[in-house]
């Protein structure tokens, strides 16, 4: 007697199993990501104590904590963000410290400059990068000169005088307009405006007013104008060397107190009192 088979099932179910499959690589997939997070996690923590320790010791972030507690963890990271910011040279925020401690100088140097200000001989702002001094052609050179006149010293003292108290970098730009220059000492605004930075710095350096190390010079040209060049006015804002002072990537709270010599020596009270007489 012959056996008789039916028609064989097929399962309606076997995506099942290919769905499972994926999903098991799928979270695997997850976990390792996961660990992997962990790990740069604990990284980017050490770092970030390890600079939370640095800035408390140099009194940057008093209230700074090393290992902070579940109530401070979120004030603490945000400093850390901020010094790790600082650190690398990233165009942030500078912390609150840095943040009174220019606001300060800037009240100082107004104060101090109010008169070369009045005239638009210097011009003083707080910006991304730092405060900057903005020293105008009209007041500190000759039109097509790098040479800084002698009626500038006293300015530039004075700026010294502020810059010397802080542990800032001092980075020395110059600016140029649109009109070109082609003479026997300079052949572009290219070179014209990286001597007149050139000439600034140096006499930063012999008035003390930093260390090499925290000083830097660099020429612009008429690239960075800071108005138009359509007309005289917006020419001679362009025509400049603006000091930026920001916090600097490794701080150094030593400060140079030695008198200055040569031509850029301190200008001190008798020699302000024989010219004003």
């Amino acid at each position: 007697m012959r056996r008789r088979f039916g028609k064989p099932h097929s399962s309606h179910e076997r995506w099942l199993i290919s769905y499972a499959d994926f999903i098991t690589l799928l979270f695997a997939f997850f976990v390792v990501l996961y660990a992997f997070a962990k790990a740069d996690q604990k990284r980017q923590t050490e770092v970030s104590q390890a600079i939370d320790t640095a800035f408390k010791s140099l009194g940057v972030f008093g209230n700074a904590s090393r290992i902070p507690d579940n109530k401070t963890a979120s004030s603490a990271n945000e400093q850390s963000v901020m010094a790790m910011n600082i650190v690398m040279g990233e165009d942030v925020l500078a912390p609150a410290q840095v943040k009174d401690d220019l606001t300060r100088m800037k009240h100082d140097l107004d104060e101090r400059l109010a008169s070369q200000i009045a005239q638009h001989s210097v011009a003083i702002k707080l910006g991304k990068d730092g405060l900057v001094i903005s020293l105008r052609e009209a007041g500190f050179f000759d039109s097509g000169s790098a040479t800084p006149r002698k009626e500038g010293l006293e300015s530039m003292q004075q700026i010294a005088s502020e810059l010397a108290q802080m542990p800032y970098d001092l980075r020395v730009e110059g600016h140029t307009d649109n009109v070109p220059i082609h003479t026997a000492e300079f052949a572009s605004n290219w070179e014209l405006s990286s001597a007149r930075a050139t000439n600034i710095a140096r006499g930063m350096l012999d008035l003390h007013a930093v260390t090499p190390d925290r000083l830097s010079a660099a020429g612009y040209a008429e690239f960075h104008p800071v108005d138009t060049n359509d007309t005289a006015e917006g020419r001679a804002r362009n025509r400049r060397v603006d000091l930026v002072i920001s916090p600097r990537t490794k701080i150094n709270l030593a400060l140079n107190t030695a008198q200055p010599t040569g031509e850029w020596r301190k200008i001190t009270d008798d020699d302000v009192a024989a010219k004003t007489n």
